[in-house]
């Protein structure tokens, strides 16, 4: 069945604890319309398609072990890897991510990054920007929501916004981006698994279909007199974009990667479809589904990858179960992108919550470090071939241009073609709120 994910906790609009999200039950040949997605129909969606991909680095990686490495600083903070150059002159990365090293000037590394409050496991600042203290009555939604709001669909077969994470040991690490006070309608479509054979009618026709359609207008119209409450009022939409999918291909034909040219699907690889630890997959097939579904009308699809917290270990992990597998699907989308047309389109965003500590610990593994963090960014007509932000000798504080999760996300709506500072929905007290708080796009890029 199609899944509707919120958080493990109640929804802004009390209507489920868990992650995933039943709504509804209504049978149409082999598709259950319950757990379905979010994205109603906004008037006047705009005719360009600008999109964003987040990679969401569960746990928070090393940024002095990936693009930030320290060679002067004792071997306690330096650790055993080194760097490359790269084919941006001047820019130096980790020695294992070589195919990243050869299309760095596509890329921008981001070497200061902040915010996090107080270095606790949580993926709510990369996919808001906000911190998780003082948070209006129903909670900031991901930007994920905001655009599925603000935007709407490019096509009404295709959510706006799709999340291709599982669940998870530790939630957080499974979530694609919360709607927060904007509700229901507006969560993350997350087609995994088993999900996707139920998107299609499975022989049924499309006259029984319609007259399910208006069986269940009928019903529907029964429940909402007597749901006092208000909680069903944001299904209507969800609804209709369940019949908008069945009645179309291009959503199904989106996730068939079967469909895909063999060569492409060879350059993603496979990677590791089981979660990691209590993280989310090494799935490298999901860096080629967020191309196709951008591709095929998404605006924002965030995917959640692997389990970076490595308190003991840091190297050997790294080096042999995360770089190499990120640096294979992460280039392959940078590198797909700019060959298909699409790099000034789709921006590409891979971060984690903070960074990790300077000082290597007895365990061979570094810990939290909410004091500085680092991540990268691509495409989006963006000025590439550049590094943004500076740490001191020992990666410990920024040294130049601190650079806040919020600075990135305001950058992304831009680029998406939302104003950041002007843009403001009511939560719900009825509060008009930012999206992104007084945060501006980094002029650097743009």
């Amino acid at each position: 069945m199609l899944n509707l994910l919120g958080s493990r906790h109640r929804l802004c609009d009390g209507i489920s604890r868990r992650e995933m999200l039943k709504i509804g039950a209504l049978g149409v040949g082999g598709l259950t319309l319950t757990d379905l997605l979010r994205a109603e129909a906004a008037a006047g969606a705009g005719s360009s398609h600008k999109a964003v991909i987040m990679i969401y680095m569960c746990g928070a990686p090393s940024h002095q072990d990936m693009y930030d490495l320290k060679m002067d600083a004792p071997a306690e903070i330096r650790g055993e890897f080194r760097p490359i150059p790269t084919s941006a002159p001047g820019i130096e990365i980790c020695e294992h991510m070589p195919r990243m090293a050869a299309i760095m000037d596509k890329c921008v590394p981001l070497r200061s990054v902040y915010g996090s409050p107080n270095g606790a496991h949580d993926s709510f600042i990369c996919y808001t920007g906000w911190s998780t203290q003082n948070q209006p009555p129903g909670g900031r939604p991901a930007v994920g929501p905001v655009v599925s709001k603000v935007l709407g669909p490019t096509n009404q077969a295709v959510p706006p916004f799709i999340g291709l994470a599982p669940d998870t040991g530790h939630p957080p690490y499974g979530s694609p981006g919360l709607p927060g006070f904007l509700g229901v309608a507006h969560a993350a479509f997350r087609p995994s698994g088993p999900a996707q054979k139920d998107m299609v009618l499975n022989g049924i026709t499309s006259d029984r279909l319609n007259d399910r359609q208006a069986l269940l207008r009928s019903v529907d119209r029964i429940r909402r007199d007597v749901d006092a409450s208000g909680t069903l009022a944001g299904l209507d939409s969800i609804t209709q974009q369940a019949f908008d999918i069945l009645t179309s291909s291009r959503l199904v034909d989106a996730l068939d990667l079967k469909k895909e040219d063999p060569h492409v699907r060879e350059r993603y690889g496979k990677g590791d479809t089981k979660n990691f630890g209590d993280g989310s997959p090494r799935n490298l097939e999901h860096f080629l589904m967020a191309r196709r579904l951008v591709e095929a009308g998404a605006r924002v699809v965030t995917l959640n990858f692997g389990r970076w917290d490595f308190h003991s270990d840091n190297f050997g992990g790294l080096k042999n179960t995360h770089l190499p597998l990120f640096d294979q699907g992460l280039s392959a989308l940078i590198e797909d992108l700019h060959e298909r047309g699409m790099a000034d389109d789709v921006a590409v965003v891979a971060w984690g919550e903070f960074g990790r500590t300077p000082r290597i610990n007895a365990d061979a593994g570094r810990d939290h470090w909410p004091q500085v963090g680092g991540g990268l960014i691509a495409g989006g007509g963006f000025r590439t071939g550049q590094v943004i932000g500076a740490t001191d000798r020992l990666g410990a504080a920024v040294a130049e241009r601190p650079i806040h999760f919020g600075e990135v996300l305001a950058t992304l709506y831009r680029h998406l073609g939302i104003d950041p500072a002007n843009t403001m929905l009511p939560d719900l007290a009825g509060r008009p709120q930012h999206i992104i708080g007084n945060y501006a796009p980094m002029k650097e890029l743009i």
